[in-house]
Order: C-alpha cells, then structure tokens, then sequence
C-alpha cells in the first residue's frame, strides 16, 4: 500500500505531475508573484472527475484543463498545510472504447495520458515561501530582493502543485522581473529578454530536466553579480559580498570531484552557489543547481564549508534519492551528514572525519536536551500526521540519522565497505521516492551474506525510539582530546584556580576544536559567571567572527548570567536568520530573568525582517504566540 503523506492535501495515486511550465511576474510594490502555473499531470486510474492541487493563502483567478475553462473550489484553510484546490474536470478521464473516444479526444483520455491543468493564481504578501527586502535591508541599499524557501511544505505558497515529496517533476520557467535585477533559480539558465509588456522589465527563463519534487523549487530576484571560481560553478551575490564568498568556496570544485568519486556521476551539470540575505533561516540549501547559503559561513578562512560539502551531498541524497514522506526525513539528511563527512575525511583526513562525526553526537545530546528525551520528535521515523513540519525540525533526523550509518560502517566492515552500499543504493533508487522500509530491505538484499550481523541491529530501538541511541559507535579521538582536556578544566577550576589559565591554551587548537571545546561546556551545568569572564580575558572569544564559535560562546555566556553578555547575544540573535543560532540565543535570553522582557522587546521590534517561519517559531519559542 502506497504510504499517504499527511503533509498535503494532494492525491498523486490518482494523478501525478509530470512537468511543471511556470510564467510569473514579480511585483515587489506589491509583493505579490503573479502568474500561471501549468502542470501536466498523468491519470493513474480510470474514472478520474476531479483533483485536488495543494494551495497556502494564493488567489486562484482560473483554471483550465486542456484548454477548457474548469469549476474549482479552495477548500477550508487548514492552519499550516493551506487550502485544497479542487477542480472538477470538464471531461471524465477514464479509458473509452475506442470507437466512442474518436467523438473527442479532449473529453475523453485514456488512463496513462496526460491533462494540462493551467491555474492562474497571485501570491499573498505574507506567503512563507517567500521574504521581501526592501533596498535598505540589503547591502548594497540600491535595490529590493526576493528569496523563496519551500522546504518541506511550502511551495503551496509559491504557486498550486502537489507538494510532496513523492511527487517528481521537470519544469520550464519564464520569470519577469525589473530590468536591473538578475532572477536565478533552482534549474539551468536558459536565456533573457526584453518584457514584451514592459519596457522596463525583462523575462529569465529557465529549464530543470531532472525531475524533482516540489520543494527543490526555488527563485531568488535582486542585484546579484557572479564570479566564476570552477569549471561548473559560479558564486552568486550582491556586489559588496560576492568576492569575500568566492573566496570562501573555492575548495567546491575538489568536494564535487571527491563526491562523484565516492557515489557516481553529478547528473545537474551546474554547481552554482548563492549567498543570500543573513535573514536566510538555514546554514544551506540544496536547490538544484543553485545551493542557496548563509552569510554567516563567511569565516575568512574556508573553516565552515562543510556546509558546502553538505549541500553538494544532497546532489545525490536526496534530490537523486528522495524521502517520499517527511517522517522520513532522516533518508534525506542522515546519508547526506554521512557522505559530506566522507568528503571532509578525503580532504582533511580520516581523523578529522571521527572529529566531526563526535561533534555530531555532541550535538544530538544537545538537541534531545532541549527537546526532552521521550520527544517524540527524537525519533528517527516520525508521525507527522497533524504536525507541522517546521515544528518537527530539529537535528535528530541528521545526527540520529548519521549516527545509525556510522555505527553500520562499523558493523559491516569499514569505509570501503559501506560507500558501495550508499553507491548501489543511490543507484538503486535515484529518481525515486522511498521510505525507510524500501531502504532496511535494500540494506538486507545489498548484504546478503551479513544478514545475522543486521539482525542483532536493534532496528526498532534505532527507529522508533525517542532519545540517545541505546548504542554509541567508536570514534576516534586524536583531535578531540585537547578539547575534553581543556572544557574538564575550567569545569573543574576553582576561583583560585582562574589565574592558571592563558591565551597559549588555545593556541594550537583549530576552529573547529574551539567549536567542540565550547560544544562540550555547554552540554555541562553552567559555568559561575567568574569563569567566563576570565574566559573573555584571556580567550577574546568576543572578537571572533566565526559564527559557530560566537554563537557557542554566548550562549556559554547567558546561561551563566552574565548581564554584559545580553547586548552581544541580542545582537547576533537579529543581525542574522539562521535558526540554528537564533532560536537558542532568544531561548536563552528568555530564560536568563535580566534579559526576559528585552528579548520579548527585541523580538518584536525585528520580526517583520524575519524570514516568516523563523518569526513563526521564535514567537512560539518567547510564548509571544501561543
């Protein structure tokens, strides 16, 4: 029985989209996409009178099928998963005597043919799958800037489609913008010209061959330059932050390389990169040849590109190899923390892959801290019926995810190994939609002769059960022991003890131990506010830039009550979007009774430059909306 998906209103075992022909006008007066969306769509079953498109707050202006102007209704407003659009074909869609369908064609289509339903529709303002900047939020402060990000259930709000993850489909797009901007998407360029209707505009148009599911669409319009820094890949960004980003990813070209070493053929072509907004709510995004990335990955030194090389990953897991439902997430994420790791091991060392690998586990056990050990949310596979997934989200499905690989890598027999297992199942199920079961019996057929060493797996403690793994794989702990070494002391240290610590601790420890380092205080009780503030005199983590130190740092400082923190925090919890620092700093901040009530201040003074769902969420993290 195929596995329903709980997130959409859609029902693709009755029809499926094939292909997707998007024309739409940008408006940033109004903040409004309008336009028509055309999908071909093909009957799985005879009898076919009507279908439902997933919509989220769009007005829906007409609807055709083959050309014939159909009745449609929006349904009731679901609170997070939108409005069903159900249209009522003009024809019935069953298989006819042929006799009898020579009548008409139109009005009558054998099951495997396909319709073309045309639906003319406008974007709200408030839609989540898209921000608005005005030119003073930009950096260049010249001109506006639009971002979409439809990931998981969002490009309902973009444009009606069936938005699952089980559907997969190719799309062409005609994108009209004003003349000085640059439109890019998550599809091949192909080509530009002059509005035809406006003089002042012009029309990008693009091509996406390789199907995919709805939420790898995405559109970003604003003053982007570019620079060239692989054979396939170019950085997009505005002009005051595109040579500072060209520089921080120029090892993209090498990880592709080792990727398509590891798992087979990059079948997008393109490698592009864009830096967007800091409002952007995630580290990166895998958008088909165009990854979209957050400023704060600027570092200077090229420290936080694993982020890159995680991206890169979903080229194959995920976008080749898709979750047909978001409660399984973790096929998604855990492979592709596994195969970006496998890439940081090929370009750092296997030592460094161990590193990163225990830092993942370090922060597994502080994100079942904040949820709560029998969260359900902790579990590897979820229940999402009636859950919004943006609540859902957390690290689980990548670490959890990752941690279980990790721990098989082990158990079957190595590195070398478990790659031809990832490599046999990507080829075994690209372009395919798959849950977890499809994946265990893969996993089963693949190691046929080690099916008693799967069998001691405890599948259903890995699977279903909320918290820590009941099992710890082996790291190797070369590079982590300075770091445990280091946070036991000041754990330790007594106020007399203060005075013995120095810069020269810290000296040989690279950014990524300072990460781990800070990782590891912070899974303790925390520090007397004394210690920070010896740990600021002789560390200066308050002049570092890298945001995964700075984030680490001042949530160690808020938590220890340090008042002169507060403003610090504040200040990175809104100068950037990315959820991963903002939600803890404002949780944080919340909890620290000095900083409660301007956190709830702050929060209400920036959330209109939010990006909506990390506002959604924030207010319910401040219980600002309940």
């Amino acid at each position: 029985m195929a596995e329903q998906d709980t997130s959409a209103f859609a029902a693709p075992d009755a029809c499926r989209a094939q292909h997707l022909r998007l024309r739409c006008r940008v408006d940033f007066a109004a903040r409004t996409l309008r336009g028509d969306a055309a999908l071909t769509l093909r009957g799985q079953r005879d009898g076919l009178r009507c279908l439902v498109l997933d919509t989220k707050d769009l007005q829906i202006h007409k609807v055709t099928v083959n050309g014939e102007e159909a009745k449609f209704v929006l349904g009731k407003r679901h609170s997070f998963k939108g409005s069903p659009l159900e249209i009522t074909l003009p024809f019935e869609l069953r298989s006819w005597d042929v006799a009898i369908c020579a009548m008409d064609m139109r009005r009558s289509t054998k099951k495997g043919q396909d319709i073309i339903v045309e639906v003319t529709f406008e974007t709200s303002p408030k839609s989540s799958a898209l921000q608005w900047f005005t030119p003073e939020q930009t950096s260049g402060k010249k001109h506006p800037f639009l971002f979409s990000q439809c990931q998981a259930a969002h490009c309902r709000a973009l444009l009606p489609c069936q938005d699952t993850p089980s559907v997969k489909m190719t799309y062409y797009a005609e994108v009209s913008v004003p003349k000085e901007l640059v439109a890019l998407m998550s599809a091949k360029r192909d080509g530009e010209m002059p509005d035809p209707e406006d003089v002042n505009r012009k029309i990008y148009r693009f091509s996406q061959k390789v199907p995919i599911p709805s939420y790898l669409i995405a559109l970003v319009v604003g003053a982007l330059e570019s620079r060239k820094i692989g054979p396939r890949t170019l950085v997009w960004a505005e002009k005051e932050l595109v040579d500072k980003s060209a520089y921080e990813f120029t090892e993209t070209e090498d990880m592709l390389k080792i990727a398509e070493d590891l798992v087979g053929p990059y079948v997008w072509e393109q490698y592009d990169l864009l830096v967007l907004p800091p409002s952007f709510p995630y580290g990166g995004m895998e958008n088909p040849c165009l990854t979209f990335v957050t400023p704060t990955l600027l570092a200077g030194d090229k420290s936080l590109s694993n982020v890159i090389a995680h991206e890169i990953s979903h080229s194959w897991t995920g976008n080749l190899v898709t979750n047909k439902t978001w409660d399984h997430f973790w096929l998604n994420e855990g492979h592709t923390v596994y195969l970006e790791r496998r890439i940081g091991g090929r370009l750092f060392g296997e030592q460094f892959r161990h590193f990163q690998a225990l830092g993942g586990w370090r922060e597994l056990q502080n994100t079942i801290n904040t949820l709560g050990e029998k969260n359900p949310f902790t579990n590897l596979v979820l229940d999402l019926n009636e859950v919004d997934t943006d609540v859902a989200y957390s690290s689980v499905p990548y670490e959890k995810g990752f941690a279980l690989l990790f721990y098989l890598e082990q158990l079957l027999g190595g590195p070398d190994v478990f790659i031809g297992f990832l490599k046999a199942y990507i080829q075994q199920f690209a372009y395919k939609s798959i849950v977890t079961e499809d994946w265990k019996n893969f996993l089963y057929s693949y190691f046929k002769d080690k099916v008693d060493i799967l069998d001691k797996v405890d599948w259903n403690a890995w699977m279903n059960t909320p918290g820590m793994p009941s099992v710890k794989p082996k790291y190797d702990m070369t590079l982590s022991n300075a770091c445990v070494a280091l946070s036991q002391k000041w754990i330790k240290a007594t106020e007399s003890d203060l005075r013995s610590f120095s810069s020269a601790d810290v000296k040989e420890l690279s950014s990524h131990q300072l990460i781990e380092f800070l990782a590891l205080l912070l899974l303790e009780a925390p520090l007397p506010v004394s210690h920070v503030k010896r740990m600021q005199e002789v560390y200066n983590f308050n002049a570092v830039n890298n945001s995964e130190i700075r984030f680490r740092w001042l949530r160690l400082c808020i938590q220890a009550k340090w008042e002169e923190a507060i403003p610090l925090a504040l200040k990175m919890a809104t100068e950037q979007g990315r959820m991963k620092f903002t939600r803890p700093l404002f949780r944080d901040l919340y909890n620290f009774d000095k900083s409660r009530d301007q956190a709830v201040t702050t929060f209400q003074q920036h959330r209109t430059c939010m990006y909506p769902v990390t506002s959604m969420l924030v207010g319910k993290d401040l219980k600002v909306d309940q």
